[in-house]
């Protein structure tokens, strides 16, 4: 799931303007590959020539996200559909402002989550994400340098300090020790075991307010997936634009109006061919 600082309304999507740089290029951001961004729009090009532009670039990041999780081995889910795309992006500021860190504990994560109606077994369920992806040195050094994390295993931080050996390294590794090509209950499994890689990992366990979740969800992947599911689409209707407001955007990049740089990306083919005008429906926001 795409979200973008504004809700889900596929502002992280746009590129930056003469008016300032663009949610993607602020730094939480940055580790959103520019190969996603174009899947999304090779998406939205094949849906077009399908459909026509009745499917907006929002909708297509909460399919595409769906679809990722399924085909990696996690819980298939019906994506509520009819967003439509924003005509901003938040600037540089709101977005370092609305996005915690990685170095951020339980408190922080609590705090702004509670701000979009979210709660702890949300921020939990959520955090599983983290069962498939990589992470940079800069993200946990705070957990190695001056000294080791208290909270960390010691053989899995003499692992990290091969990885990263100084405090500026800019290698990377696996957020899932055990599994971290499949999407599956084992990142809960890293925690209670103290191989959690980022501070706002790790303290899910940590925490009195999380631990429990955590450690249900270690033990019942099934559970994890039901719960993961919930929240992505609880999380996936956070101020999300529909009607006559925004815009179905013809490419996901730039608001309509706006030249596109790169020629006609209808052009492009896309990984999937379509998405049914019935599912759209059935599954449209009331």
């Amino acid at each position: 799931m795409t979200v973008s600082v504004q809700g889900c309304d596929g502002s992280v999507l746009l590129d930056g303007s003469a008016s300032g740089p663009s949610e993607k290029d602020a730094p939480p951001n940055l580790t959103l590959r520019p190969s996603a961004f174009k899947a999304i729009n090779d998406l939205r090009a094949a849906i077009d020539k399908k459909c026509g532009g009745v499917v907006s670039c929002a909708d297509v990041a909460a399919l595409a996200a769906r679809d990722s999780v399924f085909l990696s081995g996690g819980p298939d889910y019906k994506v509520p559909l009819g967003r439509r795309d924003g005509l901003s992006f938040a600037t540089r500021e709101a977005t370092l402002a609305s996005l915690p860190a990685p170095t951020s504990n339980v408190s922080v994560l609590l705090n702004a989550l509670s701000k979009l109606n979210l709660n702890a077994d949300d921020l939990v369920a959520l955090s599983g994400g983290h069962t498939i992806g990589i992470g940079h040195c800069s993200s946990f050094s705070n957990r190695l340098y001056p000294s080791r994390d208290s909270t960390m295993d010691q053989s899995f931080a003499k692992n990290l300090y091969s990885t990263c050996p100084t405090s500026t390294s800019s290698n990377t590794t696996v957020l899932d020790l055990r599994s971290p090509n499949a999407f599956d209950n084992n990142y809960y499994v890293d925690l209670v075991n103290r191989q959690g890689l980022f501070t706002s990992d790790q303290d899910l366990y940590s925490d009195a307010r999380t631990r429990e979740i955590v450690k249900r969800f270690a033990g019942d992947e099934r559970l994890f997936f039901e719960r993961f599911a919930a929240s992505m689409v609880k999380m996936g209707q956070l101020s999300v634009l529909t009607g006559k407001q925004g815009e179905i955007r013809d490419n996901c990049s730039v608001r309509n109006g706006r030249k596109v740089d790169g020629g006609d990306d209808d052009d492009e083919e896309g990984i999937w061919s379509l998405v049914d005008d019935e599912v759209v429906q059935s599954l449209a926001f009331e």
